[in-house]
């Protein structure tokens, strides 16, 4: 579970860059950057994100966990993931 909580993490680290960040240093960003709660992330990037992680994982996120609760950090990101992922 560890290997593939990393492997999301970077997923959603290299499309964050890519899409809200471009020529940013990826080392900008890790496991103790606030993506909400920091402004990479506005109410616009953060459904774009969800869009995202949907369509990638097959999951389906939750209206409620659509704020910085859920989404300000990687770790909790992939973890969301993870769980709607087991929760299919």
């Amino acid at each position: 579970m560890e290997l593939e909580q990393t492997e999301i993490k970077a997923a959603i680290k290299e499309y964050i860059l890519r899409e809200f960040l471009p020529g940013e240093n990826p080392d900008s960003i890790d496991d103790n950057t606030g993506l909400i709660t920091g402004g990479v992330l506005d109410s616009i990037a953060t459904v774009k994100l969800i869009a995202f992680l949907e369509e990638k994982y097959g999951v389906q996120i939750e209206a409620h966990e659509m704020s910085a609760d859920y989404l300000n950090f990687l770790p909790d990101i992939a973890a969301l993931v993870e769980q709607r992922q087991a929760a299919r």
